[in-house]
């Protein structure tokens, strides 16, 4: 409104300005005119003083909208970054809870290897048990689904865990050349058996 008042009153001051030009020459009242441009013009400064104003109470409004937004921003970040402290507090939980297992894990596992030597010994190799299966079988099951997004660090600590999990990796070494294999005997035959 104020932009189309400015404009209306420049138009104003353009024929204003006609008519003062007409009435020197003697068509029309040259003080009544000149009196009437005045007006124009202090109406005009008025305008552009309202306008400047306006467009100042604009932008430190824009402004203070901004920094109501970054305020709330910052809000929200302290909230995940405490959210993400929390995460990594269950992440350490997780992964010493992880280490003791794995120590219990190996502790039994030696023992059962242990006794699966003396089984072998003792020539009752039916009673020894299969330490690949067992964890196999022990591991399968469902995962996690990756997000869409993952950073280069989490895909990689995402790959190392995967390798705790899956067959052939940190802890499924390859069985020995002969050994038999979720129940399954290998085809292979050491040359100190073949005839």
């Amino acid at each position: 409104m104020l932009d189309t008042d400015l404009n209306n009153a420049a138009a104003r001051k353009q024929e204003l300005e006609q008519a003062e030009d007409s009435a020197i020459f003697g068509d029309g009242d040259v003080g009544a005119v000149r009196t009437a441009l005045t007006d124009c013009n202090v109406a005009i400064a008025l305008l552009e003083k309202t306008i400047e104003a306006a467009d100042k109470r604009r932008a430190a409004a824009a402004q203070s909208e901004a920094r109501a937004d970054i305020a709330a921003l910052g809000d929200e970040i302290k909230s995940k970054a405490a959210s993400l402290g929390e995460r990594w507090r269950t992440v350490h939980r997780l992964i010493e809870q992880l280490r003791q297992e794995l120590f219990e894990a190996d502790a039994l596992n030696r023992a059962i290897t242990t006794a699966n030597g003396l089984f072998d010994a003792a020539g009752v190799a039916d009673l020894k048990i299969n330490l690949t299966t067992t964890r196999r079988a022990a591991m399968a099951g469902p995962r996690a689904t990756l997000p869409a997004r993952l950073s280069r660090p989490a895909m990689q600590a995402d790959r190392l865990l995967l390798s705790f999990l899956s067959p052939g990796g940190a802890l499924d070494p390859r069985p020995a050349l002969g050994a038999p294999v979720e129940s399954v005997k290998s085809k292979f035959i050491p040359a100190s058996e073949r005839g």
